[in-house]
């Protein structure tokens, strides 16, 4: 199975009691991909996998594997700050039967160096047979993985590729540059996603795909195909969109817009708390100028 394309970082659906709302998310991940997106990530940032036990991740993840049904790759969001926590989480997420791979970021709060790092992913790599994304997200860990780091994890066989969310495009220009034949690179923001994908870019992980997936969807198949009038012209329509929902800490935002579209709750886990009223109104102007919100 080709990995490239547009890629959904999940929310996670609460109810109002604060527990996992297990039909919302089953209705999320068939609109996804019905919608034409190309593979799932459950239990990233956007899916506040932080404010859950090991146990609900691996819920959460279950039923996204089981959602899809082979229809679309599941990464399976695995992050922990100590080394042998993620490979041991990592170890019991790939005995879900049908989970395509690992995503994992950087170990957040310890700040390790550049061969810290090095060891934490060949150790995550190394406990599991399946793909691993690697995730780099200096602003939510503290840790920026340098692109010789990035290379030299590149040469483990089951490393396939990373998210690169570190909003640095020279930084991302020389990971396309040198990677080896068949390793991807992700933008992990989507309002980078035509620089890194013309820089050579396998395509995004994104949160904006929540709301809009086969606006996002169509954007990506564009460029990817070449067609940069379509993947340009979706961009400028949608880009007030994504950056809105960066206004306040991710996901608050997305989980409002799903909220205003009619798909789910408006719930998060402290220490998440949902929008101010100002922003709620933005995107609620947002939605209402491009047309998505039911009269």
């Amino acid at each position: 199975m080709e990995l490239s394309g547009c890629g959904t970082a999940l929310v996670t659906p609460f109810g109002a009691d604060g527990g996992l709302d297990e039909p919302a998310l089953v209705r999320l991940v068939n609109w996804q991909i019905e919608s034409g997106i190309d593979f799932l990530v459950a239990c990233g940032t956007t899916g506040e996998a932080s404010t859950m036990s090991e146990a609900e991740n691996a819920r959460v993840i279950e039923i996204t594997v089981n959602t899809a049904a082979g229809r679309v790759p599941v990464f399976a969001g695995c992050t922990h700050n100590a080394t042998s926590e993620a490979a041991g989480r990592a170890k019991k997420l790939a005995k879900i039967a049908g989970l395509y791979g690992i995503l994992t970021a950087n170990p957040y709060y310890n700040r390790p160096g550049q061969e810290g790092q090095y060891q934490h992913f060949r150790s995550i790599a190394e406990a599991v047979e399946l793909p691993v994304l690697l995730y780099n997200i200096p602003s939510r860990t503290g840790a920026n993985m340098e692109p010789a780091t990035v290379l030299r994890l590149a040469e483990i066989a089951n490393i396939v590729g990373i998210k690169e969310s570190s909003g640095n495009i020279a930084q991302i220009t020389e990971i396309l540059n040198h990677a080896p034949t068949g390793f991807k690179v992700f933008s992990g923001d989507d309002a980078m996603t035509l620089p890194v994908i013309a820089l050579g870019g396998a395509g995004l992980v994104s949160v904006a795909s929540n709301a809009v997936p086969a606006q996002m969807a169509r954007m990506v198949r564009a460029a990817l195909n070449g067609d940069w009038a379509t993947a340009r012209a979706v961009n400028t329509k949608f880009f007030g969109l994504m950056q809105a929902h960066f206004c306040e800490p991710n996901p608050a935002p997305i989980k409002a817009v799903l909220a205003l579209l009619g798909h789910g709750a408006d719930c998060l886990r402290l220490p998440m708390v949902p929008v101010t009223a100002h922003t709620r109104q933005r995107l609620h102007n947002i939605l209402a100028e491009l047309g998505l919100l039911a009269s």
